[in-house]
């Protein structure tokens, strides 16, 4: 993809048809704010430069039929959302439909060299795949503050020696297409707002709880990253005074009490306690507990993990409290791998958000979890290269 959008109005008409598929001129003119005249003028620029095509004729709405335009059939996106402990890459059309999907184990704190070798490795499958020939640009999410304009990591407390590498620079080489960067709750709230349960909802919080916990905050259906790319980063919101150390080098942050490594944690010690048979019996077959085996105990009654969600949602819920109090959203979107654990954890985040934010900000607030699970993340990938792409040069 070599041509941009001349000007806004070409790029406003490659977003309507990105978001709403293919369109007749018809009805794009029912969208945007141009005479017919002009209106013709910009999409007839957009077929010259390959990025939009013609694709039959539309339905009559009475007198001579419209020709339909869609984006360009060939143009291919890479989406990647690379988390703690696995990467996720997807290739998907200009409308952002994935294609193919991939996912592999990988812990992030190997370093960007080993990490980027595996997204490149997953990448080449998809191509060979005969998915795409090449792509026409990437989105990146990674588990940490990003200086955005740059496309850089920005002190990441569970990423050591990814402080300042220039992640966008060296994929776009590598790649050989451009490359956005963004924090992978970003991400993953751009793919719900796309594709998922945030479709209509302009202002909203996205909260991902997995080896991490992060928050993407949607104003006026843009996302909001703050002055240096740390904003949402509600994992290090401090929930039990002088409570555990954290990763961050301070103590009693919410991460460190509710996480999928804080709750695998103190289920290990519960079953090495005696207080759950059902976690000690899994601990012995697998010599390691995690997240999937709480929601496995809660799932077959057991006291003890039912106790851990509990508690965790509440802590979770503290938090997710005081930003509705501060920030009044429209939705609030529960995701990440810790979300396994279900309605249980959602029950526990609603009943301490609905019991301590004030009633004008819960009355009509839902609190969901996200429809898009791990794919959730590339598709906000796709959709963070294409605000780019689609945007005048």
């Amino acid at each position: 993809m070599t041509a941009r959008p001349a000007n806004a109005h070409q790029a406003r008409l490659l977003r309507l048809l990105r978001d709403g598929g293919p369109n007749s001129r018809a009805q794009l003119g029912d969208q945007v704010d141009l005479s017919r005249s002009k209106l013709a003028v910009e999409v007839d620029r957009l077929l010259e430069t390959g990025l939009v095509v013609a694709d039959g004729l539309a339905a009559s709405r009475g007198g001579r039929r419209s020709h339909n335009i869609r984006l360009a059939p060939q143009l291919r996106f890479l989406g990647v959302d690379i988390g703690a402990t696995s990467i996720d890459v997807a290739v998907t059309n200009a409308e952002l439909e994935v294609l193919g999907h991939l996912n592999h184990p990988m812990d992030v704190r190997d370093g960007p060299v080993a990490v980027f070798e595996q997204v490149l490795t997953l990448a080449a499958k998809l191509k060979a795949s005969g998915l795409a020939e090449g792509f026409d640009g990437a989105g990146i999410g990674v588990p940490g503050p990003v200086r955005f304009p740059e496309g850089v990591p920005v002190a990441p407390p569970i990423m050591p020696g990814w402080d300042g590498f220039p992640v966008r620079e060296a994929l776009s080489q590598e790649l050989g297409c451009p490359v956005m960067v963004d924090n992978d709750v970003n991400l993953m709230a751009m793919g719900e707002q796309h594709a998922g349960v945030a479709r209509s909802v302009g202002d909203f919080l996205c909260v991902k709880i997995g080896t991490g916990i992060g928050c993407g905050i949607v104003v006026g259906g843009e996302v909001y990253r703050g002055t240096t790319g740390s904003a949402g980063d509600i994992g290090h919101i401090q929930v039990v005074p002088d409570g555990r150390a954290c990763a961050c080098g301070n103590k009693g942050c919410l991460e460190a009490h509710f996480s999928g490594a804080a709750l695998a944690r103190d289920a290990e010690d519960a079953a090495r306690a005696g207080h759950s048979v059902e976690l000690a019996r899994r601990l012995e077959e697998s010599g390691r507990l995690t997240a999937v085996d709480v929601a496995a105990g809660a799932a077959a009654g057991d006291a003890t993990s039912l106790a851990l969600i509990r508690e965790g949602g509440n802590r979770v819920g503290q938090v997710i409290a005081g930003l509705v109090s501060f920030f009044n959203p429209g939705l609030v979107v529960i995701g990440g791998g810790v979300t396994g654990l279900g309605h249980n954890l959602l029950a526990s985040v609603r009943t301490q958000v609905y019991r301590t934010s004030l009633p004008l900000a819960t009355g009509n607030l839902p609190i969901v979890l996200g429809e898009l699970g791990a794919v959730a993340g590339v598709i906000g990938g796709a959709r963070l290269i294409s605000d780019h792409l689609f945007s005048p040069a």
